[in-house]
């Protein structure tokens, strides 16, 4: 089997800073009482909502360079109790999106499943049935369907999967566009040595379970420290497959990782696994962009710090973003559909604000931020595509790990408008979506609920 291992100095010690929002929480956050709150009016939450003009990025490598990217929970704490002010609207970054369905929508949380090991992620197959399959962090991928748990795990790599960090874990899993036919499915998870690992599994003839030792390794990563992984796996509407990788963790990007385009690590990865075999893993798109002679050729984006969870809009092909920040700001992103080779501007600045050197004309500016005030780890999300709530049609939802907030980004015209949907005492570590455009939010607490209308 061939391993693409791609070198970075490691350290074989974790520093008390990789501390994120996720170990924090989990000391008390399973004892909060589950109080459900529909919120219709606007958000009384301090967001910044950014006007920015559309990027201009030489476009090399045959792409159309524009915005792009990904995102993982791992902050600090929210450290004021500031009472926060009402969202404004602004202008649209890059272009502007598929209008939104302009009715109210009233919705709230209905729990299909508790008693977890802390689930990170949800998603179906697209074979046409109804089964749902929620990650587990600690390495199981259970399956889900019309109301029954199955008992015995869809995979199960608890024995190859590090999930000691409390970043590190079995991250996501994606299935192959023709599993049905060829039942291939994708996983990223941590090594026991603390490495970013992406494989190809497959599933056994029933479709019902995975065979763990059919494990195909594409592509290893040395990571230096235990948090800031990313890890979200996801194929584009090219049929390419996106990885969002953190900066390597810490605390300010220490190896200037997430700037130095000779790593992987900070970046949005855009690769070819359509004949993957030992032989030769993975390709390289022939119209990735091209960010310098002896840049990584996997490279679609740069300059992100832990993008924990992004999304591609299933109508337009649309890209959203969500980018855990250091100690002050959150952000989310939008790139228009097919646009590559842009940089999100960190550790030189977090959200808009300059964090360690100079803003530089270059950098592409998030459509929302919000301060610690508000949260203090921003997890990503859709836009809503199904049928079951009108109201939502349109709308990037998204939301915060630590508050349990859960926003609406609507695009309206050339503006932007931000409200707040819904507020629950969960730890939101993961959005998921179902064949139909359905979302879920997941609680890392153990529980995973469906958005329903009210």
């Amino acid at each position: 089997m061939k391993t693409a291992v791609l070198k970075h100095k490691a350290h074989n010690w974790k520093s008390w800073l990789g501390l994120t929002s996720l170990a924090m929480l989990s000391l008390g956050a399973c004892t909060l009482p589950r109080v459900r709150t529909t919120v219709t009016a606007p958000a009384q939450i301090r967001v910044t909502i950014v006007a920015t003009p559309a990027p201009k990025v030489e476009s090399t490598g045959g792409s159309t360079a524009n915005p792009s990217t990904a995102a993982s929970p791992t902050a600090s704490a929210a450290t004021s109790d500031t009472n926060p002010t009402a969202a404004p609207s602004a202008q649209a970054t890059a272009s502007t999106p598929a209008a939104a369905n302009t009715r109210p929508a009233s919705v709230r949380l209905e729990q299909l499943v508790d008693g977890l090991d802390e689930p990170l992620y949800l998603t179906q197959a697209g074979n046409g049935t109804s089964v749902l399959y929620i990650v587990e962090q600690a390495g199981k991928v259970l399956t889900y369907d019309t109301g029954t748990l199955n008992e015995t795990p869809f995979l199960d790599i608890v024995d190859r999967v590090n999930s000691s960090g409390n970043e590190q874990g079995l991250l996501s899993i994606v299935f192959s566009s023709n599993y049905e036919s060829d039942g291939f499915f994708f996983a990223n998870y941590t090594a026991k040595n603390g490495d970013s690992v992406t494989s190809r599994f497959s599933a056994n003839e029933d479709r019902q379970t995975a065979d763990a030792d059919s494990e195909l390794v594409l592509l290893t990563i040395e990571d230096p420290y235990g948090n800031h992984n990313g890890g979200l796996l996801k194929f584009g509407p090219d049929g390419m497959l996106y990885l969002g990788m953190g900066d390597g963790g810490s605390a300010g990007d220490p190896q200037n990782n997430a700037q130095d385009t000779q790593s992987l690590l900070g970046k949005m990865l855009r690769i070819d696994v359509s004949k993957a075999s030992e032989a030769e893993p993975y390709t390289i798109p022939s119209d990735n962009p091209n960010f310098g002679d002896d840049a990584k050729p996997e490279l679609w984006a740069v300059g992100l710090r832990n993008p924990w969870r992004y999304s591609f809009d299933r109508e337009t092909g649309d890209l959203y973003i969500a980018d855990v920040g250091q100690n002050a700001y959150e952000e989310v992103n939008f790139q228009p559909a097919g646009a590559g080779g842009l940089n999100y501007g960190w550790k030189l600045r977090e959200g808009l604000e300059e964090y360690s050197g100079d803003k530089q004309p270059q950098f592409t500016d998030p459509v929302v931020e919000y301060p610690h005030a508000d949260g203090c780890s921003v997890t990503g999300g859709y836009v809503y595509r199904g049928k079951a709530i009108p109201g939502l049609t349109g709308t990037y939802l998204y939301g915060d790990y630590c508050q349990g907030t859960i926003w609406k980004l609507t695009p309206n015209g050339d503006s932007w408008n931000n409200e707040e949907l819904l507020k629950d005492n969960l730890r939101i570590s993961s959005f998921g979506e179902d064949d139909s455009g359905e979302l879920y939010v997941l609680d890392h607490s153990g529980a995973v609920y469906k958005i329903v209308a009210e």
